[in-house]
């Protein structure tokens, strides 16, 4: 007679029923403990007390195959266990673990007493942006002064730039500069989030890691010296990030560099959380994160790396987009099915997708900015103004209207003040010789 020994509810109640046994043995080869058994029987000379003895031992016998190899559950739904998101409203918060809609208020008294709190985001949906500025508002309006934001949009080496628009000593177009350095395109899409942070003198810290120390990888490999801690090892972690890169297992090395740095990116911004955790003058802080959804959701990216370092408690709302409208199915990534057995979130707050309307004019160019001055065009798109124009590849873009163009950004800003049918000029360089030509704009087609 056997005996299985297992932490399940269910293992305890059948151990009951044999807790007259005396225990030895050791694991078989699916990893459960099986012990040899003596029966004990206390009314010697009683048949019938060992005849049901036995034919209990014989029932946990039965039961114990559907006990120790019973069907294991992922959690359906997207990390959603009890209800599925598309289910709600726009707008509704679901609480992932026990499947139960709340207000935003009581979202926020619930994640109130968590040290961090991460909100994910999808860059382009305005109303991700949405979502984590109500819950920024809200955060500050409980505890004044002591909120502080990190975000991924900033690197660790903009801090100096960060502490100086904090104390009101950088420009809004120094900010704006700084922030496409360090991310790119869509300023205005973060403005509404920035202009509050800046309104109400709350700190702002930059998450990323460093070009430097992204070179270093590049060039040394993950075992190169002056690298965060990293962890490699996550097997839900790796195997959603090689279904988002469309790897398998017969071209997983072809993304194993890539990998790589999305591992960089999140064990630094961990490693920035972890120091704020452990810096004094954030004693009795929160902390806001704000980065996209992929690196919170299941909690294995940031939070957990964070943790690893200095335990803390953390909470992690998702806005969650569960109908694209068509004109964006574009946007859309393909993900083959891959089962976490995780929640993906505490809160999903439901949102519908809303990028900026695209009424902007467009030059229609590939640019390329380097240390010479003006952009440099790659390529001219067919039927375009800049085609119209008489600008050609290899041309270097100068100046627009009288607005000197040192960067992308400086041309962007322009053209978003014009409308259909307004005349622009821009000074060319072309082998050596500045030209002037001036268009009509239309609005691409």
């Amino acid at each position: 007679m056997w005996e299985a020994k297992d932490n399940t509810a269910l293992h305890r109640n059948a151990a009951r029923q044999a807790s007259r046994w005396t225990r030895w043995g050791s694991k078989n080869e699916r990893g459960i403990i099986f012990h040899p058994i003596t029966i004990v029987n206390t009314h010697c000379g009683n048949r019938l007390m060992k005849r049901r003895t036995i034919l209990n031992l014989l029932f946990f016998i039965v039961l114990l195959p559907a006990l120790a190899w019973g069907e294991q559950f992922s959690v359906p739904h997207n990390g959603s266990p009890y209800r599925s998101v598309a289910e709600l409203e726009d707008n509704q918060i679901l609480h992932l673990p026990t499947g139960i809609v709340v207000t935003q208020k009581q979202m926020i008294d619930t994640v109130a007493g968590s040290r961090v709190i991460y909100i994910g985001e999808t860059h382009d949906n305005l109303e991700a942006h949405r979502v984590q500025l109500d819950i920024l508002r809200d955060l500050h309006a409980r505890f004044p002064g002591k909120v502080a934001v990190g975000m991924e949009m900033f690197r660790r080496s903009a801090q100096p730039w960060l502490d100086d628009w904090h104390r009101g000593d950088l420009s809004a177009e120094d900010f704006r500069e700084l922030f496409r350095r360090n991310w790119g395109a869509g300023y205005r899409l973060y403005l509404p989030i920035t202009d509050f942070i800046q309104s109400q003198k709350i700190p702002l810290i930059g998450l990323k890691s460093t070009t430097e120390t992204e070179q270093n990888l590049r060039d040394n490999g993950p075992e190169a010296p002056e690298l965060p801690e990293i962890d490699f090892d996550d097997p839900y972690h790796r195997a959603y990030s090689m279904s988002l890169f469309g790897a398998n297992k017969d071209h997983a090395p072809e993304v194993l560099r890539p990998y790589q740095m999305l591992l960089l990116w999140e064990e630094s911004m961990a490693q920035t959380v972890s120091e704020f955790l452990q810096n004094p003058k954030y004693s009795g802080w929160k902390l806001v994160v704000l980065a996209g959804g992929f690196h919170v959701q299941y909690g294995y990216g940031i939070p957990k790396r964070a943790f690893r370092r200095t335990p803390h408690a953390y909470s992690i709302v998702l806005p969650t987009v569960t109908d694209m409208p068509d004109e964006l199915k574009d946007r859309e990534m393909n993900l083959d099915p891959v089962s976490i057995p995780l929640y993906s979130a505490d809160f999903a707050w439901k949102v519908p997708y809303a990028v900026e309307e695209d009424d902007s004019i467009r030059l229609g160019v590939m640019l390329k900015e380097n240390e010479e001055d003006g952009l440099l065009v790659t390529s001219v798109l067919p039927d375009s103004n800049a085609q119209r124009m008489g600008i050609l590849s290899e041309d270097r873009l100068i100046e627009i209207d009288g607005q000197a163009l040192d960067n992308i950004d400086d041309l962007r800003g322009v053209l978003q003040g014009k409308v259909p049918g307004d005349s622009t000029t821009m000074h060319v360089l072309r082998a050596g010789e500045t030209l002037h030509l001036t268009i009509d704009l239309k609005k691409a087609p």
